[in-house]
């Protein structure tokens, strides 16, 4: 098999540098075939990464061509700003690969991550008889820039999720079959959990594969933060009623907050609004100030997440009928 890493990026030219030379080090096996009982599985024959830079007004381009010959895998591609749904199909379309393996690029992988994968897809094949399935990495979240790969495992990484692009491996053609990401989804959120109720619909199981870590690296909380924050989950919320226009269904419901459940329990959380941006601010920098952020970010979401259902709600709103009981 030759995995082709697909990898948007829009304005992350510092911890893209990371990502990038984390790949670069990646540790294979030299074993060129597997038998497993009656099948013959090729083993990692080789690997490419696909970058798709999304439109970037920062240095990335200049940066990646100052630099191109410290990344002998990765092939460059650029398109206006779009989205991730788009430039990861153009990613997918580009690929020489058979099989895609998806991460963001602010993602910082450890050396035994394709490999990972890799033994992953082989042990599948050899339990379910097919490739009908995908492999699912761990992501571990980070605020640490200098050292992103030192950061434990916590609770809160823990992810239900049945298909996100932040860690996953699968057959190009599936991808092909599914008919790749609905470029619809332009604004944040939900455009690859769509693509898994599809994936899923085609018979496509979830392997998890928490050996293939990756570390999501994002700048620890402030603040300043709270406005973009905020608009991501409105956007989030706005794409949410297109993904349950699409999958009108009572799980996309509850994915999207769409409920009087969640209505409900961030309406009592947030005291209906009255504990918000304004008047958590003193609190927050309290904790931001005693070395918190990350406790500080989760206090946070009590009005991100009434915000998201607000924002849920304002777009269904605006569609021409609501049918729709129980919400």
């Amino acid at each position: 098999m030759f995995f082709s890493v697909v990898i948007p990026t829009y304005n992350r030219q510092p911890i893209l540098e990371k990502c990038l030379k984390a790949l670069e080090l990646q540790k294979l096996s030299d074993v060129e075939t597997l038998h497993v009982e009656t099948l013959h599985v090729a083993s990692l024959q080789g690997y490419e990464v696909v970058l798709v830079d999304d439109g970037s007004s920062d240095s990335t381009l200049s940066w990646l061509e100052a630099n191109q010959s410290e990344f002998p895998h990765v092939r460059v591609f650029q398109q206006n700003h779009a989205g991730p749904a788009a430039a990861r199909n153009l990613g997918v379309e580009q690929a020489k690969g058979d099989i895609i393996i998806f991460i963001d690029s602010d993602l910082v992988v450890l050396e035994n991550f394709l490999q990972a994968h890799e033994t992953a897809l082989i042990e599948g094949r050899e339990k379910l008889g097919s490739d009908r399935f995908f492999t699912y990495g761990a992501v571990i979240n980070t605020c640490n820039f200098d050292n992103p790969t030192a950061e434990p495992y916590k609770i809160t990484d823990f992810s239900a999720a049945f298909f996100a692009t932040g860690n996953v491996a699968i057959p190009k053609h599936w991808l092909e079959k599914s008919g790749l990401f609905d470029t619809r989804f332009q604004l944040y959120g939900w455009e690859d959990l769509e693509l898994g109720v599809r994936l899923k619909q085609l018979g496509l199981k979830l392997i998890k594969c928490p050996e293939a870590v990756g570390y999501h690296w994002h700048p620890p909380f402030n603040l300043e933060q709270i406005k973009s924050l905020i608009d991501k989950e409105i956007q989030r919320g706005r794409m949410g009623v297109l993904f349950y226009q699409k999958h009108p269904t009572w799980e996309v419901r509850m994915m999207i907050q769409m409920t009087w459940l969640h209505r409900l329990l961030w309406g009592i959380l947030s005291l209906n609004g009255t504990l918000n941006e304004r008047t958590m601010a003193p609190f927050l920098q309290w904790l931001i100030n005693l070395g918190k952020p990350q406790l500080a970010l989760e206090i946070a979401r009590i009005f991100l997440n009434w915000y998201n259902v607000k924002g849920v709600y304002a777009a269904y709103d605006e569609l021409p009928h609501q049918n729709i009981s129980g919400l």
